[in-house]
């Protein structure tokens, strides 16, 4: 299911007399069909307005929103609710039902829907042991830890075998661990239903382990957008580099290699980024032997992306201005990504 928009458009009251929130800024974008496509945005980018909008929980104040080239976002009543019904969500606060039991909760779906019981059954059956709770059909949600509750969140919104699924925060409530268990489970899902994903996030990590394309959003509109891979490498705004920032905080543990470490909260003028097979060679010890400058490492680390690896370094490279002005130039000759950092005090 491919997602097309054009000139979306929404505002709010502010609350304030005579003034508006304009939450989601003509945006255009297109989703193919699938593919786990990221949307990230800090908190009151406009992102979760904007998947309301794609998920028609919401209708925009103008622009269009498209599904396999059929405008949606005016569906009324009736046609409405049955496209609605083939929309997955998932939630960051799991929203299921404490009343019910595990497999009660993916089976609520099915009943609105009227489906026969007996088929009820072998489809809870099926989704439980998709998520990996076969065990579990009978528990109450009390009794679940996080990352359970997300499965049956899950398998509740797969049960209507949906051909779009949408994840707004949805590890955001789980510690990194489960986080990432999550995504696996997402994207072993995503290939065998094939299923167009919109992730909805703040997270950076969500973004590199689990997508292979991704928009930025700031203010309400997208400020840059395509494929994960070339957004680590080359960020073209300042928001996708504050956004890669984040990953350069000190790690949770030394062991986690998608983690930059910094051991040094000092400096860091430069970030180098190192792709593929650049990784692996020793490009700063030739760039000391080449050129009157010294350099000192303040943190550094590899990210593994969907097709290659990334090495990032933060460093100050010392010297004179137009001998740093040629080491700089000869690292980008040999493929490195040379970002100047801005003085944080600018």
């Amino acid at each position: 299911m491919t997602i097309r928009l054009e000139n979306l458009r929404k505002t709010y009251d502010s609350g304030k007399a005579g003034k508006e929130v304009r939450a989601v800024n003509d945006i255009s974008l297109e989703i193919p069909s699938n593919k786990i496509f990221g949307i990230i945005g800090k908190s009151g980018a406009g992102k979760s307005t904007l998947v309301r909008l794609v998920s028609l929980l919401e209708r925009p104040d103008s622009g269009e929103v498209l599904y396999d080239g059929q405008r949606v976002d005016n569906l009324k009543d009736a046609a409405l609710i049955a496209r609605r019904r083939r929309i997955g969500m998932i939630f960051q606060n799991f929203n299921l039902f404490s009343s019910r039991t595990a497999a009660g909760n993916i089976a609520y779906p099915l009943e609105i829907c009227g489906t026969p019981k007996s088929k009820i059954q072998v489809r809870t059956a099926e989704l439980l042991d998709l998520v990996g709770l076969s065990d579990r059909a009978d528990a109450p949600i009390s009794t679940l830890s996080g990352g359970q509750k997300q499965r049956i969140a899950i398998a509740r919104a797969l049960a209507n075998n949906p051909d779009i699924l949408f994840c707004d925060e949805a590890t955001s409530a789980l510690d990194p661990q489960t986080t990432l268990s999550i995504l696996n489970l997402i994207r072993e899902i995503q290939k065998k239903m094939n299923l167009t994903v919109v992730m909805i996030t703040h997270q950076m990590e969500v973004v590199r382990d689990a997508c292979s394309l991704v928009a930025v959003i700031h203010d309400g509109a997208v400020v840059e957008q395509g494929s994960v891979d070339d957004i680590f490498v080359r960020p073209q705004t300042d928001v996708t580099r504050d956004f890669l920032a984040h990953l350069t905080q000190p790690s949770a543990s030394l062991s986690d290699q998608n983690e930059l470490v910094r051991w040094s909260s000092d400096g860091g003028n430069y970030t180098l980024r190192f792709i593929g097979g650049k990784t692996d060679e020793p490009v700063l010890s030739r760039l000391a032997r080449k050129f009157e400058v010294e350099f000192n490492i303040r943190a550094g680390g590899i990210q593994k992306l969907s097709t290659e690896k990334v090495g990032t370094l933060l460093i100050d490279i010392y010297g004179a201005a137009e001998e740093v002005s040629r080491a700089l130039e000869y690292l980008r000759d040999q493929g490195i990504v040379v970002e100047q950092e801005k003085r944080r005090d600018a």
